[in-house]
This record gives structure tokens, sequence and C-alpha cells, in this order.
């Protein structure tokens, strides 16, 4: 598995309300990815709007389908970055 980092921004026009409504089912969500192990830390600029994930997975494509499992990920536009270890 390789690490991803994918930054979500919420779309124009989101209705916070609504995503404040399922922040339970988001937890639930997050917690379950973390214990398969496709999900490691979740952090949030919420002035900035911005939630960054750092994913497990196989590829960008795979990183951004483990997102999309989540309740808010509909709010959100998705960029998916590869990580690696500084050269040395």
């Amino acid at each position: 598995m390789n690490a991803f980092m994918v930054v979500c921004t919420f779309k124009p026009g989101t209705n916070m309300d609504d995503v404040f409504a399922v922040v339970a089912e988001e937890q639930a969500a997050v917690q379950s990815l973390q214990s398969a192990g496709r999900l490691e830390s979740v952090k949030l600029s919420l002035g900035r709007g911005t939630v960054f994930l750092e994913v497990r997975a196989e590829n960008p494509v795979a990183a951004a389908t483990t997102v999309e499992e989540l309740p808010m990920a509909k709010w959100w536009n998705l960029d998916v970055f590869p990580l690696g270890a500084p050269s040395a």
C-alpha cells in the first residue's frame, strides 16, 4: 500500500448545516476505514474549509475511491497527492 494525501475542499454553495447533520455518520465511517488500515489521519482547517486525509491505497484512483466512501465526500472537491520520504 502507498500513502496519499487527499486534500478535500468544500464545493461552492455547500450548505454547512447539511454537512454538520452527518458528523456522527462521518465519524463512524472514519473509524471503520481506520480499522481497515485504509485511512491514517484526518486533519481539519475549518477556517479555510479544507480537510486533509492521509490514505493508504494502491494508486491515486483507489485513494479517491476510499475518500468517496465518506458521507461528506459528496460536498468535496478532491486533490490526491502521492506521499514519499524526502531524499537523503
